[in-house]
């Protein structure tokens, strides 16, 4: 199960006026999953047409996001400067928690450089253990209807791009 949380960085969010009782909440509706149920939450800035809502680091949410979810995975986005930095991943406080960089844009064909992804999960895992690490596209390729502004083959090619990049970091 994954949870999508696209208003958290728009303005009056109701996650950023009152992060701690919406992680409360969050935290009682999965309290009774199955033990073998994984939950992610992916944290979404808005995916129309290759452009986006809100902009801005995870540093005010950070802590509660980092420290107080009970969910096994986030999946965060980190493609572009609007995302911010990854000094927040500080906050990481559990072994277990996996946190899925989301460096590779999904609103653009063109392919990242790969030694500069590799700088980036480098860079990361300064704050967070290489081993909770993981890749992806930075969101999906059609969060609506219309999609982004990508032709399937250049989709595919993110794909591929990501699992060879992933390999590489990982020594897989």
């Amino acid at each position: 199960m994954s949870i999508d949380y696209s208003y958290l960085f728009h303005r009056n969010c109701i996650f950023c006026i009152r992060p701690a009782s919406n992680a409360y909440n969050n935290n009682e509706s999965i309290a009774n999953k199955p033990e073998d149920m994984v939950i992610t939450m992916h944290i979404c800035r808005g995916n129309f047409k290759s452009t986006y809502t809100a902009s801005g680091g995870y540093d005010s949410v950070s802590e509660v996001i980092f420290g107080g979810l009970d969910v096994d995975g986030l999946f965060l986005e980190f493609d572009d400067e609007r995302s911010g930095g990854f000094e927040p991943l500080k906050h990481v406080n559990r072994e277990d928690l996996q946190i899925v960089l989301g460096l590779i844009t999904s609103k653009f064909g063109e392919l990242e450089k790969p030694e500069n992804i590799q700088a980036r999960i480098e860079e990361a895992s300064q704050y967070v253990s290489l081993d909770q690490l993981c890749l992806s596209p930075q969101c999906g390729f059609a969060s609506t209807e219309e999609g982004n502004l990508l032709t399937e083959e250049q989709q595919g090619e993110k794909v591929h791009h990501v699992v060879k990049i992933a390999g590489d970091a990982w020594k897989q």
